[in-house]
């Protein structure tokens, strides 16, 4: 299945089937070590990744662009069921310290045999352009996150 991406109304939806069972995908999103291989847009960098994975709990990343600039997001998880859905809140900290695209991103999962259908929303945003923006940005890290899981799918099965 190919990507899919819609950005109607100020709401990103994103698809992806994942060369990996659903069981890796959720542990992808919810251990730093994975996270650090594939959090963040194309050539990014994850310098900064506390986490409390639980509802409750919160998270703060720090995504280093190639050219050196920094880009905060934190937030709270607000519902987790395992391995099929994750819920957190999401607001990226400025430059100047305010902050903004104060949004809810859900991830819901589904097995398909070995493969995993992943469907990212994030909602609501202020303008339909930070809602295109995002889709650029979670689109490459959806692309990095097929990469790691792929990988860590092959290296389970070798061993």
């Amino acid at each position: 299945m190919e990507p899919i991406t819609t950005t109607d109304t100020r709401t990103l939806v994103l698809t992806r089937t994942l060369n990996a069972p659903i069981e890796l995908v959720f542990e992808a999103w919810c251990d730093p070590k994975h996270l650090v291989r594939w959090w963040g847009p194309k050539e990014f960098t994850l310098p900064h990744c506390e986490q409390d994975f639980r509802v409750g709990g919160n998270y703060r990343f720090c995504m280093r662009a190639p050219d050196g600039t920094d880009h905060w997001v934190r937030g709270e998880y607000t519902h987790i069921n395992a391995p099929s859905r994750l819920v957190f809140t999401w607001l990226r900290d400025a430059a100047d310290g305010d902050l903004w695209c104060d949004t809810i991103v859900e991830i819901a999962m589904e097995r398909r045999g070995l493969q995993t259908l992943l469907t990212l929303s994030q909602t609501t945003f202020a303008t339909v352009a930070h809602c295109e923006e995002h889709a650029i940005g979670w689109g490459e890290c959806l692309d990095r996150l097929a990469r790691i899981v792929l990988h860590l799918h092959q290296q389970h099965q070798a061993t």
